[in-house]
């Protein structure tokens, strides 16, 4: 039987330490509470659950943030780990254990989000169990699925699309890999379905209809829909009783705020579930390890006043006499590493809606384009820029987004969508856009073949 778990599950893993049980590769939460879904109760218990995922170290709380950190040249690694070098050099191989770490939460968040699919629509209604209320929880798993996927695609290209639950390894499904634009096309349909099914309120932390159509927006940034990635991203600008650019800069992060104007959808952590990647953010002198660095090139970006103006409060320069002048980025700062994740900001709105006007190019698109790209620039405490051409205007935009967004996870897949990955980072080859799949999946399917070019 060639099709085994080669995609969802770490079965090899389970195969080399001996563990009995499938339930014991993953958190044991991650089935009983899915499992279980039998009431409005439970499915809201799995409905966070599907947050809970997607937050977790393994996902965006710190694995997945590294691939896009360190293939870029915002984020540098200075820890123990050299191999994570590897991402930085493009020479990345298969076994790197982050890349399976990463892949096999993806994957287990999206089985979280099959569950609630294939479950709570066959839930009875009550009088509080309402059918706008089972719409909503349904919504947030299609619209947690199609992030999942978005972020298989752009990192590894067309993957496996399982739209079925599991529970065991003897009951996941064969499924071959899918192509890119077929992995693209369920994430379109995941997203329609979430915008059709979820509310339009304003909520920061959980999927609304408002998030569904912000991540529609980038969505249709990357595959060149201009015209609809301008649609969807005026849903956002244009809502500014709820959305706007907080001033000054760091106002959306600092003094431990969270869920202020700017942001659209971010991750909240506490300190029972703080964040994996806060302490290697954070200096030795606020007990962390520095491992996480900015760049010295984005570091002398944001410094520089007629770049990047306020938002030079991102980072700073050790001064302890035992470990100086070591750079630190103060995105992530609280020492009790409760910093959230912002996934989409309203600047991002913003930029995705000035880089499409800019590539369509109608009449008035130029100027309707600067204004966007200005109103970041102005934000920023930064001079506007004036009487720019397409091509020109479409740099300093790409050029924004490398400040605005200097510690978030946009740089590498900002370069991949533009097709400027190869000249900007120096990659010797075109296979390097994409990221090796997990030594382990490949090794127990002949049938899962790797990206070409890597190993």
């Amino acid at each position: 039987m060639k099709k085994i778990i080669y995609f969802l599950y770490p079965l090899l893993v389970l195969q080399l330490s001996g563990c009995s049980s499938f339930l014991e590769v993953e958190p044991r939460s991650s089935v009983s509470d899915e499992v279980t879904i039998v009431d409005a109760s439970s499915a809201a218990t799995a409905v966070r659950g599907i947050y809970s995922a997607l937050r977790s170290n393994d996902y965006y709380g710190y694995s997945f943030q590294l691939l896009g950190f360190f293939s870029a040249d915002n984020i540098v690694y200075r820890g123990s780990q050299t191999v994570h070098q590897t991402l930085t050099n493009h020479t990345v191989k298969s076994d790197l254990a982050v890349l399976a770490t990463a892949w096999n939460q993806i994957y287990a968040t999206i089985n979280r989000t099959n569950h609630v699919i294939s479950k709570v629509p066959n839930l009875a209604l009550t009088t509080t169990f309402t059918e706008a209320y089972r719409n909503q929880l349904v919504g947030e798993a299609y619209f947690v699925r199609a992030l999942a996927y978005f972020d298989l695609a752009r990192t590894w290209g067309g993957v496996q699309i399982v739209l079925q639950p599991t529970t065991s390894a003897s009951s996941l499904p064969q499924v071959k890999r899918s192509s890119l634009a077929d992995t693209y096309a369920q994430v379109l349909q995941d997203l329609q379905k979430a915008e059709q099914l979820l509310p339009n309120d304003t909520n920061r932390i959980r999927a609304t209809k408002k998030t569904a159509r912000a991540l529609l927006a980038r969505f249709y940034l990357y595959q060149k829909n201009w015209s609809e990635a301008i649609k969807y991203a005026s849903y956002i600008i244009d809502d500014n009783a709820n959305y706007s650019l907080v001033n000054p800069y760091r106002s959306f992060y600092a003094n431990n705020t969270s869920n202020t104007k700017e942001s659209v959808f971010e991750l909240v952590y506490d300190i029972n579930n703080t964040s994996g990647q806060a302490s290697q953010w954070l200096s030795g002198n606020n007990g962390g390890t520095a491992w996480i660095r900015p760049s010295q090139g984005i570091y002398d970006l944001l410094v520089d006043p007629t770049i990047g103006g306020d938002r030079a409060a991102l980072v700073s320069k050790t001064s302890s006499s035992t470990d100086p002048n070591i750079l630190i980025g103060n995105l992530y700062y609280r020492t009790d590493r409760t910093d959230p994740v912002f996934l989409i900001r309203t600047a991002e709105l913003y930029l995705i809606r000035a880089e499409a006007l800019a590539q369509r190019n109608g009449s008035g698109d130029l100027t309707a384009a600067l204004a966007d790209l200005n109103a970041v620039r102005s934000r920023a405490n930064i001079k506007p820029l004036q009487g720019l051409g397409a091509e020109a205007l479409l740099q300093a935009v790409e050029d924004e987004n490398r400040v605005e967004f200097a510690l978030e996870n946009h740089r590498w897949y900002d370069l991949l969508r533009t097709g400027r990955a190869q000249q900007v980072l120096n990659i010797s080859s075109v296979n390097r856009l994409l990221l090796p799949i997990p030594y382990a999946q490949v090794s127990i399917d002949p049938d899962l073949q790797q990206n070409p070019g890597l190993d």
